[in-house]
């Protein structure tokens, strides 16, 4: 009979799962920025981007308030063997008044108990972070401020609603004059829950208050909050789901109790799903149900006394106490017969019929709200099974007999591929606060020590324009006779007088070897009206065995791919002239001749160092005995670079390469080359910039990462400057700031793993993976974990040694602005990230605010770029025989 008479109130599964689906749309809308303002459930941003990760220390003041009692927990948190934490508490009351009068007498009473607490504790003179779980919807736009949204739970202290309610409690503060507390964090005590359950299981990422209200928090991806700014990591979102329903997308369940409930109540429309499942109201549905039953002479014989139309005479604690398996039909009798209702055996049954429907409704409504949360996490993460923690605090969770055991169940069919441990938080939400404290507490330290470690990468103006000082000095020294041998930046003549002048005509053979890999080119280049460039090329790998085996094997490894590709291409019997871009330090004695200086980029064949190149490529076609060349032009890629972009821009006289090494080259006046005869025209000088600060030049501004990439490096002490900026490195300046900053306790837990230990793991592609999405992919696959709250450190080394970039390369351009240069000068770059480009371009622009400088990207390669010149030495041979 009683459950006919409450149908409405016993939901079946296939309603909860609609209703799951339902507040997934909620939280939807409450995440998007243009649906937030009317949606009912409001998804409030919380800033707390972290769980507690084993390192927090310190000593907190925690306040809750968010009922008629107001604790103050004074929670030490100490690292000795492992974390312990020892509270203090003290309990004061809030009464009836205060909590309905002004705003400004609740915060006062609110620093008068902090300031009793603080006497008690013998701590007034300190100032300790603070953390205030304040337990009503607050819209945050930081850590430490709340501004109150609506009261709830009869409170409604006038003048607050709007405000920001860390500076009302600061105000009320300074007003006593007697202490000083610093409020760093304003939580919500779902918030509180979560984190103090986090404390002893990291994985807890779901906080459930189920008492005299309900409400749930858990960490949402940022990619998904529109309302904050960033797409890196997590931060807890305070749902507020209390407010589920207010716009009425529960009505089709809402029955006549619960409408009843509505109206007699502080805030009629509002928080309608705390309503229907808190335990503020549940003694009440009761109530209205009995007394509802009993007039329709349902129970009690149809008597009614005044007790019973007494509202708030049955209380939650009276369904828990019925509820009990063994004596709650003695608890029954006992209660009803207090109302005076007089019940028989059967009223006593029917009355805990009627108690089991009303908390079990509440149990399978927070079930499905709770599956639609463990969903949005299990999406999320895109796995097929959810493994997490819900923190879970509340009387009505607690006390009742039947509750949890009930959620459990439920949860657990209606979302069968989550794995869910609930974990009670026995020190309730106060602990919590001061573990949120302390998370942002430890945060702010390591934000602080990271961003002064990181310091030494953010070059001011008058750094880089010292930078470009002492460039300019390097540079001269190294054109000049008397200092030329000394100089380490080399400035080496190229013997390439000309950029190409579009008369250019013919077939032409080009090497590029300057990596891992090795190409040959046929570059057909076509002159008149419509100039054409045609290329065929092969890539070849060059295994690390050759790189560093005997020069002998290495170019006979060449002449193998050059023979290789001569067949391929069927021009074997032809003997055309050849270009041979060769990326490593040349002394060039004439444009087919280059001695080189020193092996780069991991390169270390013998019999090669101080041996021209021209020379053992050629004797390497001898040995072949298969086919002949005519070697043209030796030149550095960067040249080649140069060459590619002038045949498409004549204005183009700079060639800058920013890839596995870096380099640049700019045709220089006659004049100012020493070392080679004449003063008339000019010539490309390969600057070999990689050397710069190798004499301590650049020593002010290397960081010890840059020092220890460096010493481990297989040329210790030589490229300084390559190795602060170059693709080769950046991967591995990254990799030894994570080893750092992990062994800080910064990262990853202070656990360094096997796999970041070795050596070039971090690629340099990594950074642009990371700052092009969101990095946690790219961290995984180089081995090391990458726990929640890390995306922003990451962030902060992305992009630091980009701007010693730009100071370097801006010493070529003020040699060109000083020379008079026709035209204006247009450097080209290959680039891999997008910001690097962007800064790069920018940096040049500030510090040669007289040049007027285009970018060119070269599309080709240097490759065709030494055809080019080969092309260009022929025509020039050619004008000269």
């Amino acid at each position: 009979q009683i459950d006919k008479y409450l149908y409405a109130m016993r939901l079946s599964d296939e309603t909860l799962i609609d209703i799951m689906a339902r507040f997934r749309r909620e939280m939807k809308n409450g995440l998007s920025r243009d649906f937030n303002p009317t949606a009912a459930v409001k998804m409030l941003p919380t800033f707390v981007r972290s769980i507690p990760d084993g390192s927090e220390k310190g000593d907190f003041i925690a306040l809750d308030l968010g009922g008629s009692y107001f604790r103050i927990l004074r929670v030490k948190v100490s690292h000795e063997k492992k974390q312990t934490v020892q509270m203090e508490t003290e309990i004061y009351n809030t009464p009836e008044d205060i909590m309905h009068g002004s705003g400004t007498r609740l915060f006062d009473h609110v620093a008068e108990c902090l300031g009793d607490f603080m006497e008690k504790q013998q701590i007034k003179d300190k100032k300790l972070p603070v953390g205030f779980t304040f337990s009503f919807p607050c819209r945050q736009s930081k850590l430490d401020e709340g501004i109150l949204i609506t009261w709830t739970k009869r409170f409604k202290a006038s003048g607050v609603e709007g405000a920001d309610v860390v500076r009302l409690l600061n105000r009320a503060i300074k007003k006593r004059g007697d202490y000083d507390a610093d409020i760093m964090a304003v939580v919500n005590d779902t918030v509180g829950t979560m984190m103090t359950c986090g404390f002893d299981d990291q994985r807890c990422e779901v906080g459930l208050i189920i008492g005299t209200g309900t409400n749930a928090c858990y960490m949402e991806e940022m990619r998904h909050i529109d309302l904050v700014e960033g797409d890196e990591g997590r931060m807890c979102i305070n749902t507020e789901w209390g407010a589920f329903g207010d716009d009425g997308s529960l009505e089709d369940i809402r029955t006549e109790f619960d409408r009843e409930i509505d109206r007699g109540s502080l805030n009629p429309g509002k928080q309608l799903f705390e309503k229907m499942v808190s335990g503020l109201y549940m003694g009440e549905l009761v109530r209205l149900i009995l007394v509802k039953m009993a007039k329709e002479g349902l129970l009690f014989e149809g008597r009614i006394t005044p007790e019973l139309l007494t509202k708030g005479k049955f209380e939650t604690k009276h369904v828990s106490a019925i509820e009990k398996s063994k004596e709650g039909l003695n608890k029954a009798k006992e209660i009803l017969t207090r109302l005076g209702v007089e019940p028989s055996h059967e009223d006593c049954i029917a009355v805990q019929h009627v108690c089991t429907i009303v908390s079990f409704r509440s149990a399978n409504l927070v079930a499905s709200t709770l599956g639609a949360i463990l969903n949005q996490l299990r999406d999320n993460k895109g796995v097929g099974r959810l493994r997490t923690t819900v923190g879970v605090d509340g009387s009505l969770y607690k006390m009742h007999p039947q509750y949890a055991r009930r959620l459990h169940k439920t949860t657990r069919r209606l979302v069968p591929d989550s794995e869910v441990r609930f974990l009670l938080s026995e020190s309730g939400s106060g602990k919590g606060a001061a573990m949120v404290t302390a998370v942002a507490y430890r945060l702010s330290e390591q934000h602080r020590l990271i961003d002064e470690t990181l310091a030494e990468f953010k070059l001011t103006h008058e750094q880089l324009l010292q930078v470009k000082k002492r460039m300019r000095a390097e540079m001269e020294a190294g054109l000049k006779k008397k200092t030329h041998e000394t100089a380490k930046v080399k400035m080496l003549p190229t013997f390439v007088r000309s950029t190409p002048d579009g008369s250019e005509n013919g077939d032409f053979l080009a090497l590029d070897l300057g990596g891992t890999n090795f190409r040959v080119l046929l570059v057909k280049i076509r002159s008149g009206k419509r100039r054409t460039v045609e290329m065929h090329n092969k890539i070849y790998a060059i295994p690390i065995e050759v790189m560093q085996g005997t020069g002998e094997e290495l170019f006979d490894h060449i002449v193998t791919c050059i023979s290789d590709f001569l067949d391929y291409m069927g021009i074997k019997g032809a003997r055309l002239p050849l270009g041979f871009t060769f990326s490593f330090p040349c002394k060039q004695t004439s444009l087919d001749a280059g001695i080189l200086l020193n092996w780069t980029k991991g390169f270390k064949a013998t019999d090669c160092e101080g041996e021209d190149v021209v020379y053992l490529l050629r004797e390497g076609i001898k040995r072949r005995e298969e086919f002949d060349l005519d070697v043209v032009a030796v030149v550095n890629d960067t040249v080649g670079t140069m060459m590619t972009c002038a045949y498409e821009d004549p204005n183009c006289e700079i060639g800058l390469i920013v890839g596995t090494g870096s380099n640049a080259c700019y045709m220089e006046e006659m004049r100012n080359i020493e070392m080679v005869d004449g003063e008339q025209g000019r010539m490309c000088v390969n600057t070999e910039w990689g050397a710069f600060g190798d004499n301590g030049c650049l020593d002010d501004i290397r960081t010890i990462y840059d020092k220890a990439v460096d010493d481990y490096s297989l040329n210790a002490g030589k490229q300084r400057y390559e190795k602060m900026i170059s693709g080769m490195y950046l991967g591995e300046i990254v990799r030894n700031i994570l080893i750092d900053f992990t062994k800080r306790g910064f990262l990853f837990r202070g656990q360094i793993s096997e796999t970041l230990k070795t050596r070039h793991i971090f690629e340099t592609k990594f950074l642009s993976q990371i700052e092009r999405a969101r990095g946690k992919k790219v961290l995984i696959r180089g081995g090391q974990g990458f726990p929640k709250g890390n995306g922003r450190i990451k962030k902060d080394f992305m992009l630091v040694p980009s701007p010693v970039k730009g100071g370097a390369l801006q010493r070529p351009v003020a040699v060109l602005h000083s020379a008079d240069a026709a035209g204006p000068p247009s450097p080209t770059a290959i680039v891999s990230f997008r910001s690097f480009s962007r800064i790069m371009h920018q940096t040049v622009k500030d510090l040669a605010p007289n040049c007027d400088v285009t970018f060119l990207l070269s599309e080709d390669g240097s490759g065709k770029g030494a055809a080019l010149i080969t092309a260009v030495g022929c025509r020039l041979r050619d004008a000269e025989q």
